[in-house]
C-alpha cells in the first residue's frame, strides 16, 4: 500500500521522469513501480519510491555537439536525499536525468519539509541553488 506522504499522481510522475503516462502505467503493471489509490480513488505512487526509481533509471541523453545553447535556471524534480547536521543540510534532487545538489541551512530544509519524494524546484543562479517546494495537489 502507498504511504500517507507524499503521493504522486501518474501524470505528475510521468512529467517528472520525462516519460508518458502510459509508460508509468506499464511500469506499474510490470511491477517496476508500486502504485496505490488516493482518497479519491486515483492511482498514485509513493514519492520516496518514485525518487529511488528516478535515480535508478537516470541516464543523461547523448545530445551530440551543441550548435546553440540556452541555459535553463529552474529544474523541477524529486528530492532523493537530505543529509542534515546541526547547522547545514545537503539536499539532492533528481530532475529528469540531472542530479542537482543544494547546500542550505538546516532550518530552511526543515521549514520547507524537504525529504525524499517531495516535488521541488531548484532555481540556479550563478553558483547558488535555491529549492522551492511545489504543491502537486
Amino acid at each position: 500500500m502507498v504511504s500517507n506522504m507524499p503521493q504522486i499522481r501518474i501524470a505528475e510522475a510521468a512529467r517528472l521522469l520525462g516519460v508518458s503516462d502510459d509508460t508509468i502505467r506499464r511500469w506499474v503493471e510490470a511491477g517496476r513501480l508500486t502504485a496505490g489509490k488516493d482518497g479519491a480513488g486515483r492511482l498514485v505512487i509513493d514519492g520516496a519510491e518514485l525518487a529511488r526509481f528516478a535515480q535508478q533509471i537516470a541516464e543523461a541523453p547523448d545530445l551530440g555537439s551543441p550548435v546553440a545553447e540556452s541555459a535553463r535556471n529552474r529544474f523541477t524534480g524529486l528530492v532523493t536525499r537530505v543529509i542534515k547536521d546541526g547547522v547545514m543540510a545537503q539536499v539532492d534532487m533528481q530532475a529528469g536525468p540531472f542530479r542537482v545538489v543544494s547546500l542550505m541551512s538546516r532550518e530552511a530544509a526543515d521549514e520547507l519539509g524537504l525529504e525524499p519524494g517531495v516535488v521541488a524546484v531548484a532555481s540556479v543562479k550563478s553558483t547558488q541553488v535555491v529549492v522551492e517546494v511545489v504543491d502537486t495537489r
